[in-house]
Order: C-alpha cells, then sequence, then structure tokens
C-alpha cells in the first residue's frame, strides 16, 4: 500500500519535469532564445541601458536649461534679461521693445544667446547723469557688466543643466551608479558647448548686425548715422547736467508770483508728437503728478511707423491714473487706435464728441497716414483731405446740441475750418509752438466796405477761436537729431474757470538731448479776449495779445 506522502512526492515530481519541458519547448521556440542564453547578451543589455542612461540625461539637462537658463543683470541704467537656450545656429540677439532687435552672427555653437533691455531704471539714470565722470567711462561700466552678466548665466544654466541630467536619471533609474554617469554626460555635453562656442567666436560680427523689426528702417527715421553720431559728440559732454536741472522747473513754479489758479480750475495737459520717446513718458507723468493734472490730451503722432510692434509703447497711458483725450496724427495707424483705445482711461475722438469732467470735447482723426513720408504730405490732395475733416468736425460741432470747449485736430491745416465754432482749437503736427487767433471765413457775398470805404474791421478777439499749437513732447523722436540743435520737449498746461473758459496756460520746454534747459512761461488769457458761451456783439476793437509772465 501506496503511503499520503510518497502518492504527493511522486505528483510533485511529475509536475517539474512538465514544467522543465514546457520551458524547453519555450526557448527553442522563442526567437531570441539562443541570444538570450548565449554568453554575450548581458554586455549588450549593459549598453543598452548606458544609451538609455544618455538620453534621459540629456533631456533632463535640456529641462534644466530651460528652467534655469536666465538671468537678470544691471547693464547702464538699464534691466536687462540675458537668457541661453539651445539652437542649431547659436548667434546672439538682442531686443530693443518697441523698436526690435539686432541679429548678431557671434558664434556657431549650439547655443543661442538673448539679451533683452526690458526697462529704464530712473533712479540709476540719474546718478550716472550726475557723475562727474565723462560718459566714456560710463560706456566701459556697461561692457564690463554684460560680461559679467553673460558669465553668471553661464555658470548659472550650466548648474541647472546639471542638477536637470542627474535628477531625472534619478527618478527614472533610482541607481546612483546611473546618476553620477548622467551627471558626467552632462558636464561633457555643455563643456564641449562652450568649446565650440569659443572657438567660434566672431568679435568682429558687432560691426554687422541684421536689423529686424522697426530698426530697419532706421536708416530713414535718424538719416545719416556718422552726422548724427558726430554731432552727439558734442551733446553728450553736458548731458549728465540735465537731470539735475530738471529741479528749475519746480523752483520756477514755485516762485512766480503772478497767477494762482483757484482750486476749482480744471487742469488739462496739452501733449503732442510723442514719436515713439520712451524718455517723454517720465516727463509727462512727473508734470501730471506735480500739478495735478485733470486729464491729458493727445493730439496725434503718439507713433512712428504705426505698426503692430509699436503698439506696446501705449501702455503707459494707464498708468497715468487720469483721463486721455487722443485724436490720430499722420504717423499714427488704426492698429495705433486701437491699442490707445484699449487702455481703460483713454478716450480716441474720430468725428465724435465727449465731456470729460465738465469739458466737452470734439476731435479727429488726421485723414492721412504718411509714417515713411514717401508721399509728399503737402500736395493739394492731400491738402484738401485735411481741409475737409476740419469742415467734417465743424459740422459735427454746429449740430451738437451741447456746446463743445474745445475741439482737436492734428494739422493745424484742419483748424481753420473751426474757426467761430468753438472758442478753442488744439493741434500738433508742426513741432513749434505757436498761439494765434482764426478769422472766420468771409461769407459768399461781398463784404460790405465801412463809410471810409476801406473793408469792415474783424470781429474783436474775444469772438475769434483760439488755436493752441503744441510742440513735439517726444522732442520728434529720433529725427530730432537731425537738425543742428536738438528739437526740445515741449508740454502745456491749460486752465480753465468755472464757466469752462480758458484763463491761463503754462508752456513747458525741457531742453532735447544734450541739453540743459528746463523753461516755464506763465501765459495770463485777458478777460476781453475770453470767449463767452453765447457769442455778443460789441464794437470793433484792435485784438489784444497774451500776455506773458515767467
Amino acid at each position: 500500500m501506496i503511503s499520503p506522502f510518497s502518492r504527493r512526492t511522486a505528483l510533485a515530481a511529475r509536475r517539474e519535469r512538465r514544467r522543465a519541458i514546457v520551458m524547453a519547448a519555450g526557448r527553442r521556440h522563442h526567437p531570441l532564445g539562443a541570444r538570450a542564453s548565449a554568453p554575450g547578451h548581458p554586455r549588450l543589455r549593459r549598453v543598452a541601458r548606458l544609451l538609455l542612461v544618455v538620453a534621459v540625461a540629456v533631456i533632463g539637462m535640456l529641462i534644466g536649461v530651460q528652467l534655469g537658463g536666465t538671468t537678470t543683470q544691471d547693464i547702464g541704467p538699464f534691466r536687462a534679461q540675458l537668457s541661453l537656450t539651445p539652437s542649431w545656429v547659436g548667434d546672439t540677439s538682442v531686443e530693443i521693445p518697441p523698436l526690435g532687435s539686432l541679429e548678431l552672427d557671434s558664434h556657431d555653437g549650439p547655443a543661442h544667446l538673448r539679451i533683452r533691455l526690458e526697462s529704464l531704471d530712473e533712479t540709476r539714470t540719474r546718478a550716472f547723469a550726475a557723475k562727474s565722470g565723462n560718459l566714456e567711462q560710463i560706456s566701459h561700466d556697461a561692457v564690463d557688466q554684460l560680461n559679467l552678466g553673460v558669465r553668471r548665466l553661464a555658470l548659472q544654466t550650466a548648474g541647472c543643466g546639471v542638477l536637470g541630467g542627474m535628477a531625472l536619471v534619478l527618478l527614472v533609474f533610482r541607481a546612483r551608479r546611473e546618476t553620477a554617469i548622467a551627471g558626467l554626460v552632462v558636464i561633457g555635453v555643455l563643456a564641449s558647448t562652450g568649446a565650440a562656442t569659443l572657438l567660434t567666436f566672431k568679435p568682429a560680427a558687432i560691426q554687422e548686425p541684421t536689423y529686424r523689426g522697426l530698426l530697419v528702417n532706421a536708416p530713414a527715421i535718424i538719416g545719416d548715422a556718422q552726422r548724427i553720431a558726430n554731432r552727439y559728440e558734442e551733446y553728450r559732454a553736458q548731458l549728465q547736467k540735465l537731470v539735475l536741472n530738471v529741479s528749475k522747473l519746480y523752483g520756477t513754479i514755485s516762485a512766480l508770483p503772478v497767477y494762482e489758479p483757484n482750486t476749482s480750475a480744471t487742469k488739462v495737459l496739452h501733449i503732442s508728437d510723442m514719436h515713439l520717446n520712451p524718455a517723454a513718458w517720465g516727463v509727462v507723468r512727473s508734470v501730471a503728478d506735480q500739478f495735478s493734472i485733470d486729464m491729458i490730451v493727445d493730439t496725434g503722432d503718439i507713433n512712428d511707423w504705426g505698426s503692430e510692434p509699436e503698439a506696446s509703447y501705449v501702455n503707459v497711458i494707464s498708468d497715468l491714473k487720469v483721463p486721455y483725450i487722443y485724436i490720430r496724427g499722420n504717423h499714427d495707424s488704426t492698429v495705433t487706435a486701437a491699442a490707445v483705445a484699449r487702455q481703460p482711461n483713454a478716450i480716441v475722438l474720430d468725428d465724435n464728441i465727449a465731456t470729460v469732467k465738465g469739458l466737452t470735447f470734439a476731435g479727429i482723426g488726421d485723414p492721412r497716414f504718411t509714417p515713411d513720408k514717401s508721399t509728399d504730405a503737402t500736395n493739394e490732395e492731400q491738402h484738401q483731405q485735411v481741409v475737409a475733416s476740419g469742415d467734417l468736425l465743424a459740422e459735427k460741432i454746429r449740430s451738437s446740441p451741447k456746446p463743445v470747449d474745445v475741439a482737436l485736430v492734428h494739422d493745424p491745416v484742419a483748424a481753420q475750418e473751426l474757426a467761430g465754432a468753438c472758442p478753442l482749437v488744439l493741434a500738433g503736427h508742426l513741432h513749434q509752438r505757436s498761439v494765434s487767433r482764426l478769422d472766420a471765413k468771409p461769407p459768399v457775398a461781398a463784404p460790405v466796405p465801412s463809410a471810409s470805404g476801406s473793408p469792415a474791421p474783424k470781429p474783436p478777439a474775444r469772438e475769434r477761436t483760439l488755436l493752441m499749437v503744441e510742440g513735439s513732447t517726444g522732442g520728434a523722436g529720433l529725427r530730432g537729431l537731425e537738425h543742428e540743435k536738438p528739437t526740445p520737449l515741449a508740454l502745456s498746461i491749460l486752465y480753465f474757470d468755472q464757466d469752462r473758459h480758458l484763463s491761463a496756460y503754462d508752456d513747458i520746454t525741457v531742453g532735447g538731448t544734450g541739453l540743459t534747459e528746463v523753461s516755464l512761461q506763465r501765459h495770463i488769457v485777458p478777460e476781453d479776449t475770453k470767449a463767452p458761451p453765447t457769442p455778443e456783439p460789441s464794437t470793433p476793437a484792435p485784438a489784444p495779445s497774451l500776455s506773458p509772465s515767467s
């Protein structure tokens, strides 16, 4: 009789034999069966694992470079962002928003250097301007700061690349040996990248940049670069005095004994023709804050070319915190007007009327778009377009149920059609400040001669529209350097009394690039020249002039 123990032992032995037979058959029919039993297979597995480690390390390195390959550096008065990114062609790009960028064929390594000038620090600008040394030393300091930033960026990028590669390998393989191998691989890749960059570095590439964006049009904007550079050498010797002399503006204001506007006066800041000058925003903001301006009126040409890259220039409008009334100039496109309209405090007028803080404004944009001046802006066809726009606005004002206090046009040519339609017209375009009275168009019938036989005299000044043409608040942008004397920055503050009459105005002038003059001239509008809400007949009298005081 077979014992239960013997039976169980026999069954276990049969199961083991069947399992061995099945496994042997599987090895014979498996396509890798012979290779799996070959003695060289573990070496192939090690090679495959090593290649996988290298691939994962490179991926981790790229992730680390992408996340950590950016730093910031103060370069002169600018705050710059420096970054390194993988690239097949290398090269260096210098971005100058909103003007565009410069592309330099500086090296052929697999790393692209990007330098972006983000902002101009006001404190450092004042410090640089106040230095007793010349600007040559400041230029050398800026080069040293750039070198420091590039070195720090290289070390930071290398560190982030090594950490990224080792961290990803550790996360995937969870083995210290593979992690160490990944670190060595990444260090080798980064070292070879640096060596390739240094061996192919071309210092002379900075003399042959490729312009992108608006900088492509730089020669058309600034004219002969050598001529402007020669003049700038003359200007820069006194550049550091410019910021210091801004204090003269406030000293002049505090010493004025002539006119004190009452607390109920509405203060309007009139600016025009900014022409993409970023420095002009600082002047506008300072004047708006110091004088507690109620609103700002811009009579056009805020841009130079009206292109999409320039649209970001107007974003500063939202920081001014007061209503900003704008009309389009001949350098502004519909893209520019749309960018201004997106600002929460901006009001764009184009053949329409708006009331802001008790004052009613009517405005119309310039019908021309001639940013490159390829079309003669003085030809008869364009002249008639401008005249027609003024006539269109005059009809809008006369049909308005609410009296209009101020009309806005870009070109003073359009203002003539507004004579008698409203008390005050503001304009720009000419880059030169002027104040005059407009004579209404004579009637179609022949004028009735006076008793002496001469034509009837002009109506008194109080019934004649006042035209105020502003200079260039942006100093005409870069083209301001084309003249022997740079164009000054011009802006004016208009004081309106409770009856919405212009009672006084301040003309503020800040010297152009390299000049140190800052001046303010206050003008009182005599009582007998203020246009009443409803014109009344009066005896003819010679037009009195506006009385200035400074």
